[in-house]
């Protein structure tokens, strides 16, 4: 019976206070049940309400309880009621049954249940719910992983006659490297087809792996010749070198027409027939410039009927001044085309006598591309034309322009193994001119931060404008400005640059040669760089420059006129100084200007070079829109 009764006054505990005094009166004396009940009655009402508060308020109960009255305990007890959150923990109320035991003794050693209450301080441990911080779920960012859309796989074939870093003459070296890197990145499986020159680095040649060999008849020469595929990967890109020491031997790719139109037609029926060999069968083939024209004649007639000939055929014009016109009965013997081509003038035949191995490739390709949307343009008007530009406007249907990019990791001012500082666009003002001075003393220069340093990297020839950079040297040189020359070409401008440097010594320097590491350094020190070409597909040096915060002043053609926006005082825009026709006191005033601005508005100048390095130059954008041509060319 005395546990029915502790269990209904335990019961009336729960509902209300003063039950809890009643019950201590029957046992205890008077005085002292009241000098404890007052305190813990009005601190359990509190507690009731403010379930977290109340553990630190038990405390002093507990001491109170334990000097007069252990079995008033009970009240902590209440206090356990908010438990009730966590109904397990009500079953602590049964440990109260035990407070009927008359020794109030083992109510003491109850005390401990007590203090299971603030083992009910585990509410901390339902703090447990920032354990919740699972935030690695918040790791949603994860599901970015779907954002790029890569778009669907296609398999390219590149076939060019040189590619960084095995063998480089110009730009098209530069986008037979940096574009199929690219489109590996964009889900294309690419190849690129090579001939094995002699030339080429021992280092790279060691690295080649042995993939086979067959016999190929060669023209109408009534020889059938050795051709041997030797294979290199790097960077996700197969690179195929097509091998015969007959033809490739020799210390340079390009040596004259005789020699090269039969190398070159050895290498376009050799490309199509080692895709074959390999059965690796492309959905584009995308050749590059004259040495590769003949790719798309052949897919048409002698490979239609093989598994390549199912391929689409894609031909890019770096430079239109180079085209492989040779007499007819040349080209006929070397590459064993059928007669047809030969006859009709809207394909390779030119001028009666002579066969144009670039104009028949852009007659039988499915697209024809050119590196900048201006020149593409432009080579469909006389002026730029180069003879075909009749030929080019009946074929502009399938003509575009994509615009070239520059390799953002081989140039890069805050990583550049070449600058004696790095800098990026936040450190590029104190980080250049660190570099003006490294370079100023490399050359012999007058050390001074403060001169305005025009640079020059170019081949030294008409076409790069240098007739007009010739003319009005004199006229730029001052005692507040420095040019640097690089390059080599013309004796004649080679030996005009000599003079010039030794006519203006401590402010003009010709470095006559070409020196990589130099360029590197050339780009970071200046403030400007010229580019005055008569006619630039695309340039190249006008988009190292900007990466590396130097002003171009250029005129504007071709790819020149699509990359920099000249200059504008009112607005502030603009990221470099231009000028229109082919002028030298039009190339003269444009320095001029950007003199001016430099010396007089400091400020604008420097968020001039801010624009600079800013401005997206990479391949990536270049990469997507050669991506879509493809796409658009193969719709299946």
């Amino acid at each position: 019976m005395p546990t029915k009764k502790a269990k209904s006054e335990a019961t009336e505990e729960r509902k209300e206070p003063a039950a809890t005094e009643s019950t201590p009166k029957k046992r205890v004396r008077k005085p002292a049940a009241k000098k404890a009940e007052t305190a813990p009655a009005a601190e359990a009402k509190p507690a009731a309400r403010r379930t977290r508060k109340a553990p630190a308020k038990k405390a002093p109960v507990e001491t109170s309880a334990v000097e007069e009255q252990p079995a008033v305990e009970a009240a902590p007890v209440v206090e356990a009621a908010p438990v009730v959150e966590e109904q397990p923990v009500v079953e602590a109320a049964p440990a109260v049954e035990e407070q009927p035991v008359a020794d109030p003794a083992p109510v003491v050693e109850e005390q401990p249940v007590a203090e299971a209450a603030p083992a009910v301080e585990e509410q901390p441990v339902v703090e447990a719910a920032p354990a919740v911080e699972e935030q690695p779920a918040e790791e949603a960012p994860a599901a970015e992983e779907p954002a790029p859309d890569l778009g669907p796989r296609r398999s390219i074939a590149f076939i060019g006659s040189e590619c960084h870093p095995f063998v480089k003459t110009g730009g098209l070296g530069d986008v037979m490297y940096a574009l199929p890197r690219e489109l590996v990145k964009m889900n294309c499986d690419v190849r690129v087809i090579l001939p094995r020159y002699e030339c080429i680095p021992q280092k790279y040649q060691e690295k080649m792996e042995y993939k086979g060999e067959f016999y190929m008849d060669l023209g109408k020469t009534g020889r059938n010749v050795y051709v041997g595929i030797m294979e290199y990967v790097a960077d996700g890109v197969v690179y195929d070198f097509i091998d015969n020491q007959e033809f490739f031997s020799g210390p340079k790719p390009y040596i004259n027409l005789v020699d090269d139109i039969p190398k070159f037609c050895l290498f376009a029926k050799a490309s199509l027939a080692a895709l074959n060999f390999l059965d690796w069968i492309p959905d584009i083939v995308h050749c590059h410039d004259w040495q590769a024209a003949l790719v798309p004649v052949y897919l048409r007639t002698l490979f239609a009927d093989t598994p390549v000939g199912r391929a689409r055929s894609i031909l890019t014009i770096h430079n239109l001044r180079f085209q492989g016109i040779y007499n007819i009965p040349t080209i006929r013997y070397w590459s064993g085309l059928p007669d047809f081509v030969f006859d009709d003038p809207g394909l390779l035949k030119q001028e009666w006598v002579d066969a144009n191995m670039l104009k028949g490739g852009l007659a039988f390709a499915d697209r024809i591309t050119t590196v900048s949307g201006t020149y593409a343009w432009e080579i469909q008007t006389s002026e730029y034309g180069e003879t075909l530009e009749n030929h080019l406007r009946f074929h502009s249907g399938k003509l575009s322009g994509i615009v070239n990019g520059i390799d953002y990791e081989m140039w890069d001012p805050k990583t550049d193994a070449a600058l004696p500082e790095h800098y990026d666009r936040d450190t590029a003002i104190e980080g250049k001119k660190a570099d003006k001075l490294a370079l100023q003393r490399e050359l012999g220069l007058e050390e001074d931060a403060d001169k305005y340093v025009i640079g020059l990297i170019s081949r030294l020839t008409d076409q790069k404008g240098l007739d007009l950079v010739n003319a009005i040297v004199p006229q730029v040189m001052d005692e507040f400005t420095q040019v640097i020359i690089l390059g080599t070409g013309d004796r004649v401008y080679e030996d005009s640059f000599r003079y010039y440097e030794n006519a203006y010594k401590g402010r003009f320097s010709a470095c006559i040669q070409y020196d990589e590491a130099r360029a590197h350094r050339i780009y970071a020190g200046a403030d400007a760089l010229l580019v005055p070409s008569r006619f630039e597909p695309c340039g190249l040096t006008q988009l190292n420059a900007m990466r590396y915060g130097t002003v171009p002043i250029v005129r504007e053609t071709g790819g020149l006129k699509d990359t920099v926006e000249p200059y504008n005082q009112y607005e502030n825009s603009g990221n470099g100084f231009t000028f229109d026709r082919y002028d030298a006191g039009l190339l003269l005033d444009a320095i001029n200007r950007s003199k001016t601005l430099y010396f007089t508005e400091r400020e604008r100048w420097d968020e001039m070079v801010a624009r600079d390095m800013e401005k997206d130059v990479s391949w990536q954008n270049s990469a997507r829109q050669y991506k879509d041509l493809y796409l658009d060319l193969t719709q299946w």
